[in-house]
């Protein structure tokens, strides 16, 4: 699950869960004696955890869904050890030869279809015995058997009910109970608040972390998703944020000696993000993919969200730790809520974006184009390879081109249609920085569609794209550079130069807001023409700019975030220049605009 424990993902979208949690009394502590095993080995290889985006299937879409018959006792009800096992049993006939390898469980083992939670004697989640009458590690073991990897869930901090009025004893922790874990006040945590916050300052909250981590290497499990973390899941301030909880978690799962990923979720706090990075191997940018409606998905809720919120994210992906985009479903046809054109720009992003490539589709009904999409090899390469993740080098506007540069010189590109109606798209050679002829290869239809010049334009439809490989085989693009906080220029309104360690010339010119502007005097080119203005800026989130020459009429383009107020990132612009000297001017109109770096304007069209 992702904000999925107690509610949907984001506010407007979470009374349910929140209904469902309030309505539950509080669970007695179970009186069962816990066997300890051995830790099992790891079944599926030796690579170091999240050396590359892990790939699999999670149960959360399917739980979440109101399809007719995916949950016909209940909401939530399909998560079964009857319905985990079809799908590992589907996962290793269809999809383990291409790289899937995790089956993932999401919220609700440890409840019932009332959605009442059990434990166990120390305070533990323990399986449902309708749900899994087999329990957790018969599950793992059975995974395991098809050369899997067994992933499980929590929600982050001590649940409610397993309080159990602070006297439940904690695993093999001397005199340590629930009291002595949490803080006096029984503040709570989470992005539901159904959880007391664990305080770390008192040695007995590692112990129960530790105690958590145990059960589940005993179990076998190789993937533990931690939910509703903070600063993020919609929540912020110092109780809600869980920090502390997931270096716990990653201290008590490298004493148990078992490699297990440890992936955060949700929307998580960028400004964290060195933390999410220290202490985890993933970590949801966003909120739930899911539609919670009639379909696994739909574009506008929340598909389409990833094309803005991703950008600021890409930087901080590599080998130990990924930005996750959510589940990739786009195998089911018509139970994914999707045109096909959709499900191709789904899989595109994720593919770019180096997200984790699991998805949330019914895997014993897979349809003909869902499967090709799952399986490209060549799609997949790029997602699971070295090459850097993509992000845009155009505005986030209806049509977008993202790129990255490979080891091998050769670009991965991307052209997205997000507009409703068919549109060209243009990635234009200068805005990858070089100039002439490259070769083009469609990685989708895995063909080589011949050598363009300067160009290629792609006439896509609503929500469509096109994913190529591009192979350089003209020369270097040279360009003039333009500060922009030389004295040559003009800043009208709010606009002021200011400090940036991170620019060119380490100025900037920011505060472009309410009518503050920014005119770049002196920009000389040798003809008339349309150029590739290359704009370096800073942008702590997506804001829009209107760019105009020589007083002519503006063009408003919207800049993708560059993560923070302290990283620049550049995207092209085309803008259109007579001969000799001009002007280019960047206007806030009566919003906030990025902070601007410098400009690059190549030396032809």
């Amino acid at each position: 699950m992702r904000s999925s424990m107690y509610a949907p993902g984001t506010p407007a979208r979470r009374s349910l869960r929140t209904v469902l949690v309030l309505a539950l009394t509080a669970a007695t502590a179970a009186v069962l004696p816990a066997a300890r095993a051995a830790t099992p080995t790891p079944t599926a290889g030796t690579e170091a955890v999240a050396a590359k985006p892990y790939m699999g299937w999670s149960s959360w879409s399917m739980q979440s869904s109101k399809y007719p018959g995916l949950n016909p006792d209940g909401d939530y009800s399909y998560l079964t050890e009857k319905n985990v096992l079809k799908q590992a049993n589907a996962l290793a006939a269809k999809l383990k030869p291409y790289g899937y390898e995790y089956v993932n469980l999401d919220a609700g083992w440890w409840r019932d279809q009332d959605w009442k939670p059990g434990f166990d004697q120390y305070a533990r989640q323990k399986a449902d015995p309708e749900r899994f009458p087999r329990g957790m590690k018969a599950v793992a073991d059975h995974v395991h058997g098809k050369g899997l990897k067994a992933g499980i869930y929590l929600p982050v901090g001590l649940e409610k009910e397993a309080y159990g009025e602070g006297k439940v004893p904690v695993w093999n922790a001397g005199d340590c109970t629930t009291a002595d874990i949490v803080y006096g006040d029984l503040r709570t945590t989470n992005g539901w608040d159904s959880a007391y916050k664990l305080d770390f300052s008192r040695p007995c909250a590692q112990k129960y972390v530790d105690s958590q981590a145990r059960l589940f290497a005993d179990w076998g499990y190789d993937f533990l998703k931690l939910d509703g973390v903070g600063p993020g899941s919609g929540k912020s301030g110092d109780q809600y944020d869980n920090v502390a909880d997931v270096a716990a978690w990653h201290k008590a799962i490298a004493a148990t000696g078992r490699p297990i990923h440890l992936e955060v979720s949700w929307s998580l706090d960028i400004g964290r993000v060195a933390d999410w990075k220290k202490y985890s191997n993933g970590w949801r940018i966003d909120t739930d993919v899911e539609c919670y409606c009639n379909t696994l998905v739909s574009w506008e809720n929340s598909v389409d969200d990833r094309w803005d919120d991703t950008p600021g994210w890409t930087r901080h992906a590599g080998p130990g730790g990924w930005n996750d985009l959510d589940s990739l479903d786009v195998g089911n046809g018509a139970m994914d809520g999707l045109t096909k054109a959709e499900r191709q720009s789904y899989a595109t992003l994720w593919a770019i974006a180096k997200s984790p490539l699991y998805t949330g589709d019914d895997l014993t009904r897979l349809d003909s184009y869902g499967l090709s999409l799952l399986t490209n090899r060549e799609v997949i390469a790029l997602n699971q390879g070295a090459t850097p993740p993509a992000r845009p080098v155009t505005p986030s506007d209806p049509q977008q081109v993202w790129a990255a540069r490979n080891s091998d010189g050769s670009y991965t590109v991307a052209l997205f249609n997000l507009a409703d109606s068919p549109a060209a798209v243009t990635a234009d050679w200068a805005a990858l920085g070089f100039t002439g002829k490259a070769g083009v290869r469609d990685l989708w239809n895995r063909e080589n569609l011949g050598t363009y010049s300067n160009k290629v334009t792609q006439a896509l439809p609503a929500h469509g794209s096109r994913l190529f490989t591009v192979t350089p085989r003209g020369g270097k693009l040279t360009a003039t550079g333009y500060e922009a906080e030389s004295d040559v220029n003009t800043l009208s309104g709010n606009a002021s130069v200011g400090d940036c360690s991170a620019c060119s010339g380490e100025r900037k010119v920011g505060n472009l807001y309410v009518g503050g502007k920014l005119r770049f005097n002196d920009v000389v080119v040798a003809k008339a023409g349309t150029y590739q203005v290359k704009v370096t800026y800073v942008s702590g989130d997506p804001r829009p700019v209107d760019i105009s020459a020589n007083g002519n009429g503006a063009m408003r383009h919207k800049f993708p975030s560059t993560g923070d107020w302290g990283t620049t990132e550049a995207v092209s612009v085309p803008v259109s220049l007579k001969a000799g000297v001009n002007t280019v001017t960047f206007d806030s109109g009566s919003g906030y605009a990025p902070d601007i770096d410098r400009i690059d304007v190549p030396k032809s069209s």
